[in-house]
């Protein structure tokens, strides 16, 4: 049987969860050609090696994305998608509290 370590639920049969593809940059669709769109869609680069890919753990509903050595089909690690893709109203306390600038947030 083979595990898979899912970032939220912890060590689970891999039969628990779906491949969602290839991590890759998602272009401009407002700006992109449709030969751009039809190749990021269908296609990938198919790398021998370490390759970021998005996992789907169908119990919970959760994506997250792993590292996965497509040679050996080793799984090199699993992480949450945050650690790629911060949340946009996350603050780092480390840095300076961000100004809202929001018409709402302007009092007279």
């Amino acid at each position: 049987m083979k595990i898979m370590h899912c970032p939220l639920n912890g060590p689970r049969n891999i039969s628990e969860f779906s491949y969602g593809g290839e991590l890759k940059a998602i272009p401009d669709a407002s700006a992109c050609s449709d030969e751009a769109w039809a190749d990021y869609v269908f296609f990938s680069d198919n790398s021998a090696g370490v390759v970021t890919e998005w996992w789907y753990h169908t119990a919970s509903g959760y994506w997250f994305l792993a590292e996965r050595n497509t040679v050996t089909d080793e799984i090199v690690r699993t992480f949450d998608a945050s650690e790629r893709f911060p949340h946009p109203d996350y603050q780092d306390p480390a840095l300076p509290a961000r100004v809202n600038l929001l018409p709402e947030a302007i009092s007279l």
